[in-house]
Order: structure tokens, then C-alpha cells, then sequence
């Protein structure tokens, strides 16, 4: 008999978004869905055309593509570092290709010990914190206090703007996603630069998750950590086309592992985090296929350009409805300027999940802050990823609700 990995077990409940997903179904009903950020408009058309094209070269023997190499095509690896990374001297050989952000942030706790302490935000995407469960990295869990004994958390609330002190306890890694799921919210330059050089004089790795950097629109807010000097030397950064350019179908991300990053064995002997990723990526990722890369690299394209941040100013127009909707009936709300996502004070109080199912009754779905950890209690999360017009009417039926 097959001894099973007892860490799973430590995992609590279900996975957030399949408890949501099974609530919805049981409730039925014409149910508007601001929860799962899930994108609704089509792939821009220098993607599909890009990708149509990769298609037919594919029926061809001169355009015919099998295995290509693991970590991209060098083309598409290229133009990451000339558009992404222009002047912070990032390249391409520093960049792997994948299927997505959080298959990226998930497996990259495969290059670092057991005994590495891990700190989060808290609220906190699931993702995080659940691969390091399924690891035996986390240690136990507290169903009281929605932690487990082994993870540092960096509270995050309206009290100090949704910005984490500093560790006051030593860790080893350090998760930070900015713009910020589940609170929308953003670092200056000046905030972002205290992390790196808390991670510069510990030691700790930084683990930066910029998903949602294209939604950035206000100035001395960077878009990468490599715009802060000295990053390079402590900090991976992943980034996704899923949010940017509607990938969510097609999965097409990347991971940045500078050549200068390296780890410690048990000895203190340095190696190399990036030809650690390397050797991963090789053994246990075949590459993203190049129809897929085609249409990646298409975005970088001036029409790919123009028409993602059509797209990306179409998703801050929702997110504009919902904050001024929210604000007009009394409810207090954050994030939705540099972000598709906006993060809400449940009225009176209530909890989050019991507020799940009362907007739930009134037609729509959103997702209950304490699923993204115990601070996120007493909040909730809305995107912006819908139809003008599904926004439009959800905000008529928060309108309605009695609470």
C-alpha cells in the first residue's frame, strides 16, 4: 500500500475558490460573478492573429515547431527583457517561460529547505500558503486563529493602510504581491525599497508576485522590483499574460531568477537559484507551446501594446463603478485604482462568509476576505473582470441590500 505525503492532511478545508464555486451551484439562480478573477473580454487581435498564424505554420514542414526549449523561445525570452526589464539590466537567460504565475509561485518553494521560515501578508493569496502546507514547510494548523505555527504573518488592514510592517522575527522567505490580491492596494518606489533592504541585510529571498503590474496607473509606483536597486541580489519576480492580455485560456507566464540570486546548502556554500530553477524546469516542465509563445510575444507588438491597455483601461472602468457604487451606499472600500481588484469593509461587522451568502441571495458572488487568511476577517473581495454591463447591474443589486 501507498503511503501517502500526511501533509495534505494539514491542509484545512477546501481549496477558497472550490468552497466558493460549490456554494454558487447550490444556490442557482442568475448569479453575477465578481469573485474569481477570471477575465470575460476576448484575446487581443494581434494575439489571435499571431496565434492563427503559429497555427497554420504548424501545418507545415518548414513552420512545423515540436519540442521547443523548456525555458521559451529565445525570441519571446527577448522581448520580455527588451519591453519588461528595459534598463534594469535583467536578461534573457535570466527569464523561463511557463504556464502561469501560480503554478510559478506554487513550485518555486521546491528549491528551498523545509526549515526555511516563510513569511505572507496576511490577508494572502491561498496559493502561497497552501503549497507550503503540502511541502511540511507551515506546520500546524490553528483553526481558531486561521494560521498555522510555522508561518510568519504581516498583517494587513485599514489601520495601516493595507502596508505590512517588517518581520520582527527572523524568515527566510518572504511573499509579497503588489498591486496587492485581495486588497488592490499599491507600494511606493520609497515602500518597496524598505524590503529590499530589509532582505539585503538578513538574507531573506523576496518572492514577488506583479501579476496585476499592467493595471498600475499612477506615478512612483514600480511596476517591477528590479526598478529598486540592489533587488536583483535578493528578490524572484513572476508575471503573468493571464490578467494583462487575457491568457486565462490559453496560460502563458514567466519567472525572472537573476543569475546574481544563490541560496546556502547546509555547509553555507553558495549556489545558484537560477541554475537551480534551470534543472527544475527541465526535468519537470516540457515548455509552453509555440502557438501560445506566438501569441505572448504578439503583445509586445505596438498594436498588442495599444490594444492591452485598451482592455486594462476597460477592467479599471468596472472597478471605478464598484468603488463610486460602494462608497454611495455607505460602504467602505480600498484597492481598484492600480488594480482590478476592489476589497470592502463588510457592514456592520458581519463576517465575511455570512455576507458570502446574504449578497449571494441578492445575485451576486464576491469572495470572503477570511479565505485569503485570519486578517482578512470582516472583508471582502470584488474584481473587475466582468461585462460593463453584469457590473452595472450588480451594483444596482448591492443597491437593494438591506443589511
Amino acid at each position: 500500500m501507498a503511503q501517502i505525503n500526511e501533509h495534505y492532511l494539514g491542509l484545512k478545508g477546501s481549496y477558497l475558490f472550490s468552497e466558493m464555486a460549490k456554494r454558487i451551484n447550490a444556490h442557482g439562480g442568475d448569479i453575477i460573478k465578481l469573485g474569481i478573477g477570471d477575465v470575460t473580454r476576448p484575446l487581443p487581435p494581434a494575439v489571435t492573429e499571431a496565434m492563427i498564424k503559429a497555427v497554420n505554420d504548424m501545418g507545415t514542414a518548414d513552420g512545423f515547431h515540436g519540442y521547443g526549449p523548456e525555458q521559451g523561445y529565445a525570441w519571446l525570452r527577448e522581448a520580455v527583457a527588451a519591453n519588461d526589464y528595459q534598463g534594469m539590466g535583467i536578461e534573457p537567460d535570466e527569464i523561463f517561460i511557463s504556464d502561469g504565475a501560480k503554478c510559478d509561485t506554487g513550485n518555486i518553494q521546491e528549491l528551498f529547505s523545509d526549515k526555511c521560515r516563510i513569511a505572507v501578508l496576511d490577508p494572502v493569496y491561498p496559493v502561497y500558503v497552501d503549497t507550503n502546507v503540502m511541502a511540511g514547510r507551515a506546520g500546524d494548523y490553528d483553526p481558531e486563529k486561521n494560521a498555522y505555527s510555522n508561518i510568519t504573518y504581516l498583517p494587513c488592514s485599514a489601520e495601516n493602510g493595507f502596508k505590512p510592517s517588517l518581520p520582527d522575527t527572523d524568515v527566510d522567505i518572504i511573499y509579497l504581491c503588489y498591486p496587492n490580491n485581495p486588497t488592490g492596494t499599491v507600494l511606493t518606489k520609497a515602500e518597496l525599497s524598505e524590503w529590499v533592504a530589509y532582505a539585503k541585510k538578513t538574507g531573506a529571498l523576496i518572492l514577488f508576485d506583479a501579476a496585476y503590474e499592467a493595471f498600475i496607473r499612477e506615478d512612483n509606483i514600480p511596476h517591477s522590483i528590479y526598478e529598486i536597486d540592489g533587488a536583483k541580489e535578493v528578490a524572484i519576480e513572476f508575471r503573468s499574460y493571464s490578467k494583462t492580455a487575457g491568457f486565462t485560456g490559453v496560460r502563458c507566464a514567466f519567472a525572472v531568477v537573476p543569475k546574481t540570486l544563490t541560496g546556502t546548502d547546509s555547509n553555507g556554500q553558495p549556489h545558484s537559484l537560477n541554475a537551480m530553477w534551470n534543472r527544475r524546469h527541465t526535468t519537470k516542465f516540457n515548455g509552453v507551446p509555440y502557438i501560445t509563445q506566438k501569441g505572448a510575444f504578439a503583445c509586445y507588438s505596438e498594436e498588442g501594446k495599444a490594444q492591452i491597455r485598451e482592455t486594462i483601461d476597460f477592467y479599471l472602468g468596472n472597478a471605478g463603478i464598484i468603488r463610486e457604487g460602494l462608497k454611495s451606499i455607505g460602504i467602505e472600500c480600498w484597492g481598484g485604482v492600480n488594480s482590478p481588484y476592489v476589497w470592502l469593509k463588510t457592514p456592520g461587522g458581519m463576517p465575511s462568509w455570512d455576507f458570502f451568502d446574504r449578497l449571494l441571495d441578492a445575485g451576486v458572488a464576491g469572495t470572503p476576505g477570511a479565505g485569503f487568511g485570519s486578517a482578512g476577517e470582516g472583508y471582502f473581495r470584488l474584481t473587475a473582470f466582468n461585462t460593463r454591463e453584469n457590473t452595472l447591474r450588480a451594483m444596482e443589486r448591492f443597491s437593494l441590500l438591506r443589511i
